[in-house]
């Protein structure tokens, strides 16, 4: 296989309990999430890597429902059931995806693919430098390259955030462990917010649905959220990677 695109989903948020089976209209986040994701052309298999907790049981049946694959692994590392959620398949590259991005562009994903296999790098996202906004992560890495951090690993931060070994000992960093690279936007929207990962964030994301539809692209709804300061007030003092900053300062 080419392109193996795994998203981790689960219950068992802290700050928004259940968030990615909350619903807007008929849809939860995460059936949107997945819907989205499955226009990309670039994608040969979309997997959904949730966990064994009973809570994620409707995750499961989500993935089932929408006719996609899912790996049942470990709650707190991430990079253990990525690796083995991706074994089963051998692709030769994998996309990391999280479901808390419902509104994420399958035509960026595809351009980010395109970016990694054009210089062939070991990884490359939109994240070392975010120029887009909060909610359009993207991380294209080689099998090999998720292969080596799963072995090589110890940190908590670097298990449970899948790809912190890697970007850490990359080029990008300045270290020859594996090349990489940044996909940058031309103008910076990293202070856009349209993750959900606070209750304000669904709030956001709710209007600008109810408003756009679920079919628009990251850019006009980045355009949308920016013109309307009532919506992007909601959100927009809430910290990018608060998660990972968390768990930096835990080991």
């Amino acid at each position: 296989m080419e392109v193996l695109a795994i998203t981790q989903a689960r219950s068992g948020s802290t700050r928004l309990p259940n968030k990615v089976l909350k619903t807007i209209g008929n849809h939860t986040l995460l059936e949107i999430h997945l819907e989205r994701i499955q226009k990309s052309s670039k994608i040969d298999e979309l997997l959904v890597a949730t966990t064994v907790d009973e809570l994620d049981t409707r995750i499961v049946e989500i993935a089932k429902n929408n006719g996609l694959p899912f790996y049942q692994g470990s709650i707190d590392n991430v990079l253990d059931r990525f690796y083995q959620g991706a074994k089963e398949f051998q692709p030769k590259w994998v996309v990391r995806l999280t479901s808390d991005c419902p509104l994420i562009d399958a035509n960026l994903i595809d351009a980010i693919i395109d970016y990694a296999m054009e210089k062939d790098l070991d990884y490359c996202s939109n994240t070392l430098n975010p120029t887009f906004p909060d909610g359009m992560d993207i991380e294209v890495f080689k099998f090999s390259a998720l292969e080596k951090a799963w072995n090589e690993a110890t940190l908590d931060s670097e298990k449970e955030h899948v790809t912190p070994y890697i970007h850490k000992n990359s080029t990008f960093n300045g270290l020859d462990l594996f090349s990489s690279s940044n996909y940058e936007n031309n103008e910076n929207y990293g202070n856009v917010r349209l993750t959900v990962d606070e209750p304000a964030d669904f709030e956001v994301v709710k209007l600008v649905i109810e408003k756009l539809g679920l079919d628009k692209t990251w850019k006009e709804y980045t355009d949308f959220y920016i013109s309307n300061k009532e919506i992007s007030g909601l959100n927009s003092s809430a910290e990018r990677n608060e998660g990972y900053e968390k768990s930096l300062k835990e080991d």
